[in-house]
């Protein structure tokens, strides 16, 4: 075991960020109730997190349990801090060390897992390991070192450098294109955190190479996102939140003359900024479209940035509902120990009344952004939205080198959404992508989404929510709380069919039950195949 020196230039005081008694009551009230929830799950005999999933069989799960001992350090209560050592020192235990393996330095995913890469247990990026969690699990430890080291052990603090170094020098493995890796600078959330890490152990461990690595990378994550003036990963409940959290970092643990802590805080308030024009308060959504949906209704699924919500504007103003463990994805709850931790941090980079303006809706408005995500982007993507009190209709034109955007798929690249409120809830109309270019046109009440390269053959397929008070629904007419009249050039009629748990034609997507309506092209057809929608709520 390559054990690191303790390195204490003065550049990283405890305390910069998360001193208890300075939280808001909204910020305590995030950090007791997950730890509240998170304390159920724990295995004190093993020194795990049970899997937050509980289909899981009582398996136990890694990532999650490093978030928990960042809370119990935190909450420094009783054994806490014994326990968080406990689990520490598990977490660092179960990481990757075979320098030779392209997953050197990440952490398995939990502590029953067979050994990746053999014949019964084939490695699988993604899925039997995960490359992310090196940057989850690394930006854990070094919270940890920041805020709490005179609650740790000499040993812990020694242990947890020596897996920084690990994962740090495994990232640099990481070369998107090569080996079915796909992290690349546009990709924001990872990439952020892997510039972070790198930077901060180099100047921890006066290690010059790791500083210029990190400092390296993080140029070119600005110089991507100076292009316009937004991050690559554009507009994701869950993953905005996590690039949030990153630059929070960059802006926080770095000393004055790294390109980090310059640029981060520019770099958060453009983001945050956005984050508001899109945010309804209404609705307690970020309207559309969306590079990364991991569900079509903030109010049921879990997301990282519904946390920062609630740490700003309460819990009752964000979309986390009274019991956040029953809402779908709700195992990213255990973020909220470091969402506590950064909270008042990251609204020190943020104008004093910033939040104020999302705690009602005020007025319409048409919000026009642009992103770039190279190299799957073949041009720059622009996106607007139209948000009113009762609909939000956003819509993306883009050319990619691939379907369903940088990931591939068709069920979390969300390039075009309408959003409006019934009596009930709030409903979800999404187009389900199936060219690799699309050229939308939003204005209020209006949607008109072309495929240029489309042909005959091509089909317009739309996900349509389920509702509480109609269950059951047999045209676009059935459809409460919208009027939706369509035309085009498609053939007006279409077929229908149901996604669901039970049955139907399809299964569900990130566990959303929908409504599919699927619009053809007329015969021998030519041209660019266009579907119109036409919006009035009622």
């Amino acid at each position: 075991m390559l054990l690191l020196p303790l390195v204490l230039t003065g550049l990283f005081a405890t305390g910069t960020a998360a001193d208890n008694s300075t939280w808001t009551e909204n910020v305590q009230g995030l950090f007791s109730e997950s730890m509240t929830w998170m304390d159920r799950y724990y295995d004190s005999s093993l020194g795990y997190l049970y899997d937050l999933d509980r289909e899981d069989a009582l398996r136990h799960n890694t990532r999650s349990s490093a978030w928990y001992a960042l809370g119990l350090l935190a909450r420094n209560e009783d054994n806490d801090v014994d326990e968080a050592e406990k689990i520490i020192a598990n977490v660092i235990g179960g990481q990757f060390t075979d320098e030779s393996k392209q997953w050197y330095g990440t952490y398995q995913k939990y502590p029953e897992e067979p050994e990746v890469g053999t014949a019964v247990y084939p490695a699988r990026i993604y899925s039997s390991w995960d490359p992310n969690w090196r940057g989850f699990v690394g930006t854990t430890f070094i919270v940890m070192l920041e805020e709490y080291s005179d609650r740790l052990s000499d040993e812990t603090q020694e242990l947890i450098l020596d897996s920084l170094y690990h994962a740090t020098v495994g990232d640099t493995y990481r070369v998107g294109g090569v080996n079915g890796d796909n992290l690349y600078p546009a990709y924001s959330n990872p990439a952020i955190m892997r510039a972070f890490v790198s930077g901060w152990l180099g100047h921890r461990t006066n290690d010059d190479n790791m500083t210029t690595s990190g400092e390296a990378y993080a140029q070119e994550i600005i110089e991507l996102f100076n292009i316009t003036d937004t991050l690559s990963e554009f507009n994701s409940g869950t993953y905005t939140g996590v690039s949030l959290f990153g630059l929070t970092l960059w802006s926080t643990y770095l000393p004055e003359d790294s390109v980090m802590s310059k640029v981060g805080p520019v770099m958060l308030r453009e983001t945050w900024e956005a984050v508001a024009q899109l945010w309804h308060p209404g609705m307690k959504n970020m309207a559309g479209p969306w590079d990364r949906a991991y569900g079509y209704d903030m109010n049921r699924y879990l997301s990282v940035m519904a946390l920062w919500f609630w740490a700003y504007l309460g819990k009752d103003a964000s979309s986390v509902i009274d019991q956040p463990e029953i809402m779908t994805h709700s195992a990213d709850y255990a973020w909220a120990p470091l969402v506590a931790v950064l909270a008042n941090a990251q609204a020190e980079l943020l104008p004093d009344d910033f939040f104020d303006g999302l705690k009602t809706f005020d007025e319409d408005r048409i919000f026009e952004a642009q992103a770039y995500y190279p190299p799957y982007d073949l041009d720059i993507r622009n996106i607007t939205t139209s948000l009113s009190e009762k609909v939000t209709v956003g819509g993306m034109t883009y050319r990619q080198t691939q379907g369903g955007g940088p990931t591939g798929s068709s069920t979390s690249f969300t390039p075009a959404v309408i959003q409006w409120t019934t009596d009930d809830e709030v409903a979800f109309l999404t187009l389900r992508p199936t060219e690799r270019a699309l050229r939308s046109e939003v204005s209020p009440g209006r949607l008109s989404l072309t495929y240029p390269d489309g042909d005959a053959s091509t089909v317009f397929t739309l996900a349509v929510s389920t509702f509480l008070g109609k269950p059951t629904l047999s045209s676009l007419g059935d459809i409460p709380g919208l009027e939706i009249s369509v035309s085009g050039n498609v053939n007006t009629s279409y077929s229908l069919a149901f996604a669901g748990e039970n049955g139907g034609s399809a299964s569900p997507a990130h566990t959303f039950e929908y409504w599919s309506f699927t619009f053809s092209m007329p015969d021998e057809f030519e041209g660019a195949p266009n579907l119109l929608l036409e919006l009035q709520p009622r």
